[in-house]
């Protein structure tokens, strides 16, 4: 599997196990991605740029600092990434969380950078900034304006030379990542992943995740961290990646400049490594999810291993949707299956993932499993799976550049990780693997007499019930504005830049015969075409009455292929040209560019002439008939229909969920009238990106679309407004959590046209938009340590909008942190904002556009979503313009008519709040 989505895998592997449970995941604006992935590290210099290698400039100061500069033209941004050589596996033994926490630390200033003004410095520049600690490797990312650029590198050269690490800092900060862990312990993957970390990995460093634990961090004190900082932050143990559009060598002078004088460090000696054999064993865990998963995992070899270029194909192959494994899914005794290889330098986690609906057998299911992973280890694999194994790894080589934050991360791990010269060589190695070898490797590796296997069982809540709505009582700190603070000389520049920022997009945009519209979007950073489908739709509005679930089962039919090839036939086709593709409501195809037309092809083939096989339909009518009915007593849903019930009245559409006698009903025409009336071109919107012309998209589009035909009337797909909601609060019972999650919400009858919602959004910045400069980090984290992170959100649509707050919190803290979001809201009604607090929300709001555009799919998307709203394609800098006016009296106003802090619907997941 290519780096990228290793990479992904590596850092979100929690976050996979819990899609497949039924849950899902945010990012959130500074993320502390305690992943698991590791760097394989005392790799010699990187030798100089090869003349073969465009866009690239390389060098190593004479303090070893490595440095990379990757150039790329599709925005005016760049991301900057700075890998330290060290992470959980250098931390004290009994201190598992030093390094993550230093992380944290790294966030509350350096001499001559204070807290607050990095926070301002961060909001400024759009607020991208982000950590991750894994095992060997931690990273401190930023993506911005490409001419704030210097900025970012003087962050990082101050951070580099010290840290201030005060004992009343670190007072503060154990409360934000004790919630941290909090939150990872109350997700019953995170516990899962843990338990089989610590069997495959017991007695060596891999056996604990990076993350920490409470009692590790209670004993923790500032020295510790600060001795960790200077044992391990030096220029000659990190590697620093730029990457967008930058000037190469005027950059590489601005790094020489910036960090050569800093000082290389004599490194500690590493821990060691030694494994004892694998024991196999096995465990059951509860989950508050609807589905159930079984999971066999077993010890592979690590990135330094020279079989593990076989091992990555070789997992590629085992998850294929053409292999035996997701065959589980077709023959109805699973709703997914996967294969994933999580890679460490010495060792790796792979292990087979089956989720199936509650009620189900997970011994058969294991049994199942065993059987199709031991006939692979005696038979082998086919090989034109391996074949299309390393197809799909060119082209996810050639997508590695669509995204500028994606490069710097890409790079990153291929150099710090995977101690590669660069990202091209994982694919050359991979290129050269054959058949033989991954069927040696397969013998060799696939031990399930050592494997431990593990289940994830549902367990249902208690009823939602009605929970007192207490505030905590009166909290001594003030309102978390952020303050005037003096900036640096070099950060100075950037506060006096409050205009419209600058854009490289040039959409072309037309109507088709039948309705269609289409964007064309050419883009020249790869050798790629992506086509973006959505058709404006509302299953609330648009499923009979007694049929609510229809789309869900038509969703998932759509992965059975066309009328003309079946479900085998028509991925062998996309594995042909070593394509992705999915097709529905929402519809994708990504290609290298000259396989463009069959691309285009494939994907109007099964959007338009899908197969609806009956077998498929009734299997997954009775997988889906079981996983509602555990839906239906999962906490997650009880949570998510409280909030609903809590802000919307009885009759509400919003309200119509799937039961499992509505889909128990459904019969193959229900779909096909449902189909015809919800797939219309009319309401059609198809972005094309990429190596194209715009007269080329268009004629291939014509070419496969064009004959799409709508009949009847348009039906109706949007929400009525709804009566405001009244206060509220509800508490879900959920025993998996140690941990509340909160959502706080009201409603109002604000559509995306109202003028007053730029007034809002600003405001909302002010609220929650940056991180330690916005109100409700200040208070809620940065000064109390109640939660870990807080989020608001604006969410407003054609007809109507809501305002949401969430954050997760001890139950004794629950009213507390309300008590402070109250409070705050209340003050944006009272008190108009400092100007110069609003301008540094300005600035956020401005900076974020161009980061907007900082990658493929985020382009695709925001155009896809202004059409959805029937904005203007260059709205956001229409709106740029909008919030460069708007005054601390307008958003006062706006606050004033809109905002009803004591009328919020209170939904908690967890026990019960104190």
């Amino acid at each position: 599997m290519d780096i990228a989505r290793r990479s992904r895998l590596a850092c979100l592997a929690v976050a996979m196990l819990l899609a497949f449970a039924g849950g899902d995941a945010h990012k959130a604006p500074v993320h502390h991605a305690h992943g698991h992935a590791a760097a394989a590290r005392h790799k010699p210099p990187a030798p100089p740029a090869p003349s073969d290698e465009p866009g690239v400039l390389r060098a190593t100061l004479p303090n070893g600092l490595r440095v990379i500069l990757v150039r790329n033209t599709l925005a005016p941004v760049v991301s900057t990434a700075v890998n330290y050589l060290a992470g959980g596996d250098d931390t004290p033994d009994g201190f598992p969380g030093t390094a993550h926490a230093q992380e944290h630390m790294m966030f509350r200033g350096s001499p001559g950078l204070t807290a607050d003004q990095l926070a301002n410095i961060g909001s400024v520049m759009g607020g991208n900034f982000n950590a991750n600690t894994r095992e060997s490797l931690t990273q401190y990312l930023f993506t911005v304006p490409a001419e704030d650029l210097d900025i970012a590198l003087h962050i990082e050269a101050v951070r580099m030379q010290g840290v201030l690490n005060t004992k009343e800092d670190w007072e503060k900060e154990r409360g934000a990542i004790e919630q941290e862990v909090a939150q990872d312990l109350s997700s019953p993957s995170y516990r899962l992943y843990q338990e089989l970390r610590s069997r495959l990995f017991k007695g060596t460093p891999y056996e604990h995740v990076a993350l920490g634990t409470r009692p590790s961090f209670d004993a923790t004190t500032a020295d510790q961290l600060k001795a960790f900082y200077d044992a391990w932050y030096a220029p000659n143990n990190a590697i620093l990646v730029i990457a967008g559009n930058l000037d190469l060598q005027a950059t590489m002078d601005k790094v020489r400049a910036l960090f050569g004088p800093i000082k290389p460090k004599k490194l500690p000696a590493r821990r060691t490594f030694k494994f004892a054999g694998p024991q196999a064993s096995s465990f059951t865990l509860d989950t508050d999810r609807s589905g159930a998963t079984s999971v066999l995992a077993m010890r592979w070899p690590g990135l330094e291993n020279p079989d593990f270029p076989a091992l990555e194909v070789l997992a590629d192959v085992l998850g294929s949707h053409r292999f035996d494994l997701y065959g589980l899914v077709p023959q109805g005794k699973a709703l997914d299956a996967d294969f994933s290889l999580d890679p460490l330098p010495k060792a790796s986690l792979a292990y087979a993932t089956v989720s199936f609906p509650a009620g189900g057998d997970p011994k058969a299911i294991e049994a199942e499993t065993r059987a199709i992973l031991a006939r692979v280890a005696r038979d082998g694999v086919p090989a034109e799976l391996v074949e299309a194994a390393k197809l799909q790894e060119q082209r996810a080589t050639e997508f590695q550049k669509n995204g500028i934050e994606d490069i710097a991360a890409v790079w990153s791990d291929a150099v710090a990780l995977y101690g590669l010269h660069s990202p091209n060589d994982d694919y050359a190695r991979i290129s050269k693997v054959t058949v033989e070898e991954v069927n040696r490797v397969a013998r060799k590796y696939l031990d399930l007499d050592h494997a431990v296997s593990a289940v994830m069982i549902p367990q249902g809540s208690g009823s939602p019930v009605a929970s007192k709505a207490t505030f905590g009582g009166q909290e001594k700190f003030g309102t978390g504005e952020s303050k005037p603070t003096e900036l640096p000389d070099w950060a100075q520049a950037a506060l006096g830049r409050l205009e419209v920022p600058p854009s490289t997009l040039s959409p072309v945009v037309s109507t088709l015969p039948n309705g269609i519209t289409l964007i064309v979007q050419p883009e020249d950073v790869s050798q790629t075409v992506s086509v973006y489908g959505h058709i404006r739709n509302r299953p609330e509005t648009e499923a009979p009455p007694g049929k609510e679930g229809v789309s869900l089962v038509l969703d998932q039919l759509f992965s059975y292929g066309s009328e003309s090839l079946d479900r085998l036939a028509f991925q062998k086709a996309l594995d042909d040209i070593g394509a992705s593709e999915s097709a529905g409501t929402e519809f994708a195809v990504h290609v290298l560019a000259p396989d463009f037309d069959r691309g285009v092809q494939l994907l109007a083939d099964n959007q338009l002439h899908p197969a609806l096989p009956e077998k498929a339909m009734r299997t997954i009518q009775s997988q889906l008939v079981r996983l509602i009915a555990s839906r239906n007593i999962s906490p997650s849903y009880l949570a998510s229909r409280s909030i609903r019930t809590g802000l919307y009245p009885a009759n509400d559409p919003s309200l119509r969920d799937a039961m499992p006698d509505t889909i128990g009903s459904l019969g193959r025409t229900d779909l096909l009238d449902y189909y015809r009336k919800v797939f219309r071109p009319d309401l059609t919107i198809i972005v094309v990106i990429g190596k194209i012309s715009p007269a080329e998209a268009r004629g291939t589009i014509e070419k496969y679309f064009g004959d799409w035909k709508a009949t009847g009337p348009k039906p109706e797909v949007d929400l009525p407004l709804a009566a405001l909601n009244l206060p509220n609060s509800i508490a879900v019972p959920d025993q998996s959590r140690v941990q509340d999650s909160v959502v706080l919400a009201q409603n109002f009858w604000l559509n995306r046209a109202h003028p007053d919602f730029y007034a809002l959004q600003l405001g909302n910045s002010v609220l929650g938009g940056g991180f330690y400069s916005a109100r409700l980090s200040i208070d809620l984290r940065k000064d109390a340590g109640l939660v870990y992170s807080v989020g608001s959100q604006l969410q407003v649509g054609r007809t109507r909008g809501n305002y949401y707050v969430q954050y997760a919190s001890d139950p004794q803290n629950v009213g507390r942190a309300q008590a402070i979001v109250v409070r705050d809201i209340k003050a944006m009604q009272t008190t108009p904002v400092p100007d110069d607090e609003l301008a540094l929300s300005k600035m956020l709001i401005l900076r974020q556009i161009p980061l907007s555009e900082a990658s493929i799919p985020d382009i695709a998307r925001g155009m896809i979503n202004r059409a959805e709203l029937d904005l203007p394609l260059d709205e956001p800098w229409r709106a740029a313009r909008r919030i460069i006016d708007l005054k601390p009296a307008d958003v006062q106003a706006a606050f004033k008519k809109w905002m009803r802090p004591n009328d919020f619907v209170r939904v908690t997941q967890g026990p019960t709040p104190q």
